[in-house]
C-alpha cells in the first residue's frame, strides 16, 4: 500500500473521493468517465478502502441494489488499476487456500466451457448424445459453486461484519444471487430435451453467455478484493472458526487439504464465541397455560417426587437440565431460531434434519445480515410489525428442492407484553401433507 494512505486524514479523503465516484457510477450516464476516475483513485490504493466507502454509502442511504449494479464497474476499475499480487501463502486446508483452490478449479471449468461450447454447438453440426452428457456432467460440477458461496456468505461475511465491514456482504451476496439465478437458467437450458436442435442450441449458448462470465467475474472480485481484505482484517481465531464450521456446507469441486490443523487452544478460542449462558436470576416462563385436549404423560407418584438436579433450570411446570433441554430441542421435528429484541441471532436448534444450515458463527449476528438483499424488506416488515405490537405471527410456505416447507415467525413477549424477540419455526411438511385416513396403531419411523 502506498505511503500516502498511511496518513488517516489522507485515507479519509481518499474514501470520500471514492464515495463520490461510486455515486457517479450509480447515478450518471457517463459511466466510462466515472470508471476512469475510479481506476485513477484506486492506483496504489488498498481494496479495503472501497469496502469502507461502500459501507458509508449504504449507511447514508444509497440503495444496495444500486451499489450491486456498480459492482461490475468497480471490478473493472480494479482490473485496470490494482497490480496483481499473489498475496500471502497459507497451508492447504486453511479457509483462504480452500477458497483459492476452489476458485482456480471453477475458473478452469468455466473457461473450458466457454471455449468449447461454440465448437460443440456450432450451427450445422449434429448434436451428439455423448457430448451433451459430458456438458451436463460439467454443469453438475459447476453448480457446486453454491457451496462456495454459502461458506462465503454465512462464515466469511459474518466475521467481516464484526469488524464493521457490512458492505461486501450486502453487495456481493446480491451478486451471488444473480449468478445463482443465471446458473439455474443455464441448467434448465442444458437439461431440456433436445427435440429441435436449433432452439436448444440457441437457449444453451445464450444462458452460458450470461452465467459463465458472471462466475468468472465473481472469482476475480473474490481473489482481488474480498480475500485480500479478509486476510488483512480477520484474526487467527476467526479463520479457525471459519475452518471448523465449513464442513457443514461442503466443498466446491476440490476437497480441502489437510496441512492446516489449528492448535487445541486456537480451536477452543474460536469455538468460545458461543458462551454457555448462566441461569437467569429471574426464571420467567415464555409459555403459559396449556392446550385443551392435549394428552398428558404426567403420572401421580406414589412417593414425593425427587428433587431436581443441582444444575437444573427451573420452570413453572417442572425442571430440566441443560443436557435434557438441548436433547428436547434437537428432537423436535422443527428447526428453531431465536432473534432477540436487538435483532441479533441468539439461539438455534441443531436437529439432525435441519432444513436451512445455521453455522454457529451467526450467533450475535444481526438477522438483517443473514438474508440476501432481495428478502430484506420482508424481514424488516415482520420485525417492525412485531415490535409495534401490530402482529404476533407471520406465516410462509415454499417449495424447496421438491419439499413443502412451512415457516412461521412468532413475536415473543413477556407477561407485560414487552417484545423480547422473534422465534422462527421451520418445518418440512411434505410427508404430513400426504397423510390420509387414520393410524391408531403404533408405527415407528425407519
Amino acid at each position: 500500500m502506498s505511503e500516502l494512505l498511511e496518513d488517516p486524514a489522507q485515507q479519509h479523503e481518499r474514501i470520500e473521493q471514492l464515495k463520490g465516484v461510486l455515486r457517479d457510477v450509480v447515478t450518471r450516464d457517463d459511466v466510462p468517465h466515472a470508471r476512469q476516475t475510479l481506476a485513477h483513485l484506486l492506483t496504489g490504493c488498498d481494496a479495503c478502502l472501497v469496502a469502507q466507502a461502500e459501507d458509508e454509502l449504504i449507511r447514508e442511504g444509497v440503495p444496495v441494489g444500486q451499489l450491486t449494479r456498480a459492482c461490475d464497474h468497480h471490478a473493472a476499475a480494479v482490473r485496470e488499476s490494482l497490480p496483481a499480487e499473489a498475496g500471502p501463502s497459507f497451508p492447504a486446508g486453511h479457509p483462504v487456500e480452500t477458497f483459492r483452490s476452489e476458485n482456480a478449479a471453477l475458473k478452469r471449468l468455466a473457461e473450458a466451457m466457454l471455449n468449447h461450447l461454440p465448437i460443440l454447438l456450432a450451427e450445422g453440426k449434429a448434436i451428439e448424445p455423448d457430448p451433451v452428457n459430458h456438458l451436463r456432467e460439467a454443469l453438475n460440477s459447476l453448480l457446486d459453486v453454491d457451496k462456495h458461496y454459502l461458506r462465503k456468505e454465512h462464515l466469511l461475511f459474518t466475521c467481516l461484519e464484526r469488524h464493521g465491514l457490512t458492505g461486501p456482504s450486502k453487495v456481493m451476496w446480491a451478486k451471488d444471487d444473480e449468478i445463482r439465478a443465471s446458473l439455474r437458467t443455464f441448467e434448465r437450458a442444458v437439461r431440456a430435451e433436445v427435440c429441435d436442435e436449433a432452439p436448444w442450441r440457441g437457449a444453451v449458448l445464450a444462458a452460458a453467455g450470461a452465467a459463465l462470465p458472471a462466475v468468472l467475474d465473481m472469482i476475480f472480485k473474490e481473489e482481488n478484493i474480498l480475500l485480500p481484505m479478509a486476510v488483512k482484517t480477520l484474526t487467527e481465531s476467526e479463520w479457525v472458526e471459519i475452518w471448523s464450521q465449513s464442513p457443514q456446507f461442503g466443498w466446491c469441486i476440490v476437497d480441502p487439504g489437510r496441512a492446516f490443523r489449528p492448535m487445541a487452544k486456537a480451536l477452543a478460542d474460536a469455538t468460545s464465541r458461543t458462551p454457555r449462558p448462566a441461569a437467569p436470576a429471574k426464571r420467567d416462563s415464555l409459555i403459559t397455560g396449556g392446550t385443551p385436549g392435549a394428552v398428558s404423560l404426567a403420572l401421580t407418584p406414589a412417593a414425593p417426587p425427587a428433587p431436581p438436579a443441582a444444575d437444573a433450570i427451573i420452570f413453572p411446570s417442572g425442571a430440566l437440565t441443560l443436557e435434557q433441554l438441548i436433547g428436547i430441542f434437537n428432537a423436535l421435528p422443527v428447526d428453531l431460531t431465536f432473534v432477540d429484541a436487538e435483532d441479533r441471532v441468539r439461539f438455534f436448534s441443531e436437529g439432525t434434519g435441519r432444513i436451512f444450515v445455521r453455522p454457529k458463527a451467526v450467533i450475535g449476528r444481526k438477522v438483517q445480515h443473514c438474508h440476501p438483499p432481495k428478502s430484506l424488506d420482508k424481514v424488516e416488515q415482520i420485525l417492525a410489525d412485531f415490535k409495534a405490537g401490530r402482529q404476533n405471527v407471520a406465516e410462509f410456505w415454499i417449495d424447496f428442492k421438491g419439499r413443502f416447507i412451512h415457516i412461521r415467525y412468532f413475536a415473543i413477549r413477556n407477561e407485560d407484553g414487552a417484545y423480547l424477540g422473534t422465534l422462527e419455526v421451520t418445518q418440512d411438511l411434505t410427508r404430513e401433507r400426504e397423510l390420509k385416513g387414520e393410524q391408531r396403531l403404533v408405527a415407528y419411523d425407519r
